[in-house]
């Protein structure tokens, strides 16, 4: 059996350590969370402003034409901005991009101890 002192270690040094306690800065080690959620989250948000911003303009201007039809009357444009965004899902490339955009920020606040405000971020592109 492992005694406390021995798990509370063990966690320490796998989830602390770097200048801040947050984690080594130099590790390139993702979490199942991490992989799982965090950057998927980041190609959707990518893919859908960056990516398929045409396509989310047009799908969001007819939903505001439409109002309570929109399910119905909107349909090509909700295919064609699933069709862009499942482009971009797919593809290894932007995915790997945005996969080392995330480590580097992850690496920024282990550096620093300071978070990324997304709304600054937001309101800078």
């Amino acid at each position: 059996m492992f005694a406390s002192s021995e798990i509370k270690n063990e966690r320490k040094s796998r989830y602390g350590g770097g200048p801040h306690g947050l984690g080594d800065p130099d590790s390139y080690k993702l979490r199942k969370i991490e992989q799982n959620v965090v950057i998927p989250k980041i190609v959707r948000e990518r893919a859908k402003y960056e990516k398929c911003s045409e396509e989310n303009k047009v799908f969001g201007d007819c939903c505001l034409n439409t109002g309570f039809w929109m399910f119905y009357k909107c349909r090509t444009e909700v295919k064609g901005l699933n069709d862009c965004m499942s482009k971009w899902f797919t593809n290894e490339d932007f995915i790997k991009e945005c996969r080392d955009q995330y480590l580097q920020e992850r690496r920024q606040y282990r550096l620093t101890g300071v978070k990324k405000n997304p709304e600054v971020q937001k309101m800078k592109s």
